[in-house]
């Protein structure tokens, strides 16, 4: 293949169609109105995050691509690193800039590298990928970056490429996995008693209230209740003395956009919206990103940001519920340990082979951890 690369700092510079007919397609975080939206809606630069799409032609036509971003902090990551930052510095080097291909504030697996949908060949694919990794780490070392980190890819396009270079490292997040489920209450039979009857005690305690709770595609919001959606979301940081990173214009673009790819849980008193949680949808995953409220309920959060999530996924038939990082209280609601992936390379070698290690003792501790709590498994044994 006669193959051209390009790199943009800006997808206003990529025709929507063209990067569109790349990776998969319901994926809802590399879409263009999704990367496009956080660029045009002050949620990037000035939070560290410096957008660089690297991009490979055949024949005028875009047939790969990453989205990657310089970065002056390691915020919004989540894949935590301030002590490979901190080595770096104690060394006397600059571990800022870094290069990260990421979803920003997004830790939801899926594919980072884009292949143009056509192209079925696994040798093509692999051989599309491989440039795209060549072409960041020749731009890492041109551009004096300390290292380049791609997060939450799927571990196994990394093992396909069976490149040494990758330093791969393991998280572990809970999700929800439908077994076929009928009904909520089919789910809630293949749980043992007394998580089922906590659950039940939980959703009765919400149901008791006087709420209204409504579920809702982004196009089905209207532009003052996607304002109230971004305030209660906003409101989370303010108390904790945070900064909001996605603005009001961001969540105004992708209800337009993106349509059905976006959920929203509302929950309403007194004709005002007093909750919201924020989900995105692929053909076969719901991702739940964003929670807010003014208001406390008991059990309220649990109601919006799970049990919504289940009785959705169970009604339309989608395998697998990704409720976000972290949370070990998510067991007992029926999301077990997951691990995740991202990979990382250091053009300094000494640097490289450090981190080697730390992964290398790291691993076991992560597998372990993952063991424990799948150990705490609320479903019957059948």
């Amino acid at each position: 293949m006669a193959l051209a690369i390009e790199l943009k700092q800006s997808l206003t510079d990529i025709d929507e169609s063209a990067w569109n007919q790349l990776g998969e397609a319901d994926y809802p975080f590399t879409r263009h109105e999704f990367l496009l939206a956080l660029e045009l809606n002050h949620c990037l630069i000035e939070f560290g995050w410096q957008p660089v799409y690297f991009l490979i032609h055949e024949n005028n036509e875009i047939v790969a691509a990453i989205a990657c971003y310089i970065k002056t902090n390691s915020y919004g990551e989540l894949v935590f690193d301030h002590t490979w930052a901190q080595a770096y510095e104690r060394s006397g080097r600059n571990y800022y800039p870094k290069l990260v291909s990421a979803i920003p504030y997004t830790p939801a697996t899926g594919p980072r590298f884009l292949i143009h949908r056509e192209i079925t060949d696994q040798q093509q694919q692999k051989n599309l990928t491989d440039q795209l990794i060549k072409v960041i780490q020749q731009f890492c070392i041109s551009h004096q970056l300390s290292g380049w980190h791609c997060l939450f890819e799927r571990e196994s396009t990394y093992k396909e490429l069976a490149n040494e270079q990758l330093l791969l490292r393991y998280d572990c997040q809970y999700h929800w996995t439908n077994q076929g489920y009928h009904s909520f209450d089919d789910f809630l039979s293949y749980l043992s008693s007394r998580k089922r009857k906590n659950i039940k005690k939980e959703r009765a305690s919400v149901s008791a209230e006087n709420l209204t709770i409504k579920q809702l595609y982004g196009d089905q919001l209207t532009a003052s209740q996607w304002s109230r959606v971004h305030q209660l979301y906003a409101g989370i940081f303010h108390r904790k003395h945070g900064t909001a990173t996605l603005t009001e214009s961001f969540f105004q673009s992708i209800g337009q956009k993106l349509k059905k790819r976006v959920m929203v849980v509302t929950v309403i008193k007194n004709e005002e919206i007093i909750a919201a949680s924020l989900f995105f949808i692929s053909d076969t995953t719901l991702f739940g990103r964003l929670w807010g409220c003014d208001e406390y309920y008991n059990h309220l959060h649990f109601e919006c940001c799970y049990y919504q999530g289940i009785d959705y996924c169970i009604k339309n038939g989608l395998q697998t519920f990704d409720p976000g990082a972290q949370g070990e209280h998510k067991i007992s609601r029926g999301f077990l340990p997951t691990k995740t992936c991202s990979a990382h390379w250091f053009p300094d070698d000494n640097f490289q082979q450090m981190i080697k290690q730390y992964l290398t003792q790291e691993e076991p501790y992560i597998n372990d951890f993952c063991l424990e709590q799948s150990q705490k498994s609320p479903y019957r044994k059948i």
